[in-house]
């Protein structure tokens, strides 16, 4: 999710242990398969049956993740575990796709009848205005990809953005998948990435800062010789798609404490850039890099629980 920064080209102030080079040498600009705008289709039709969200109905803004996290019952949470379980099979079930001459509207197409097949609502058509039932993000798109007939080329790396709603909860989760021969520096973006979310995840549990994802997320980037991009977030979830807390990625000073019965997402966005702006592209939704270089992002619902935490969207 962008946090609402009220300005086209996202950033935040450097801050004293960014000044220090990410590569040992200059590194060459990471420039691969660019990514241009493409020609999107009509979205797909939801039949009658399927129980839909109100965003559907009525154009909505996106959810405030500021306020006070909700702290979900037994039963909320079990609807929880069953939507997340519905994102995770579909995100899984993508990986087929994630192949040299798929486009990403066919992604969009086969996500959203397999949300349709399980009796679900995709998520993100409609909400806020998106246009379609899942993001793809592919090579500088950071986030927020619109499925469109751009075909996929070997060497690319693609972000597949999950959202599900059953049984009036939402289930989020998302991975990179690597297309073909992706090069060492691609592999090694996508690999650190993963890397990061699951340790980041590891941290959590009652009465845990939230702010110490932030800081650890920061940190395991400079580590890998990357950087985090600052202005996409994680969020709280259930029968909202975005509500609080905020999960920052960054070293940040947010207030609050992990609770038993909160359910948020955690989804930090590498890159192997030089700068950590992105810029939101004229169909109001595409992020992409300023400076072109490639990103990768992973993603996990968790539930904090009495003496740790829950992988919602972890298939057994």
């Amino acid at each position: 999710m962008l946090r609402n920064l009220g300005k086209r080209i996202a950033s935040f102030p450097r801050r004293e242990f960014q000044n220090a080079n990410f590569w040992t040498t200059k590194a060459k600009p990471d420039l691969h398969n660019l990514v241009d705008l493409g020609n999107v289709s009509e979205e797909l039709e939801v039949p009658e049956h399927i129980v839909k969200p109100h965003y559907y109905h009525k154009f909505s803004n996106a959810g405030s993740t500021l306020g006070k996290p909700e702290i979900k019952t037994t039963e909320q949470i079990q609807r929880m575990r069953e939507s997340c379980k519905l994102a995770a099979s579909v995100l899984k079930s993508c990986e087929q796709l994630a192949s040299e001459g798929i486009t990403t509207d066919e992604i969009d197409r086969f996500v959203h009848n397999e949300a349709i097949k399980a009796n679900a609502y995709p998520s993100p058509l409609r909400y806020a205005g998106f246009p379609k039932s899942v993001c793809t993000s592919v090579n500088n798109v950071a986030c927020h990809g619109i499925p469109d007939d751009r075909k996929l080329m070997d060497g690319d790396v693609i972000n597949i953005d999950i959202t599900v709603f059953l049984n009036g909860y939402h289930g989020d989760c998302s991975k990179t998948y690597l297309v073909g021969n992706v090069d060492e520096r691609g592999r090694h973006l996508v690999k650190s990435n993963e890397e990061c979310l699951n340790k980041a995840i590891g941290l959590c549990g009652p009465g845990v800062p939230l702010n110490l994802i932030g800081g650890f997320c920061e940190s395991f980037a400079k580590l890998c010789k990357l950087k985090v991009i600052p202005a996409f977030i994680g969020h709280g979830i259930g029968s909202y798609f975005h509500g609080p807390p905020e999960i920052l990625h960054f070293k940040n000073n947010y207030p609050g404490i992990m609770q038993q019965g909160m359910t948020f997402t955690i989804e930090p966005i590498f890159t192997t850039g030089e700068s950590e702006e992105i810029e939101i592209q004229e169909d109001g939704w595409t992020a992409m890099t300023v400076d072109g270089a490639r990103t990768s992002q992973f993603e996990h619902t968790i539930l904090i629980t009495e003496d740790g935490y829950e992988i919602l969207t972890l298939l057994d």
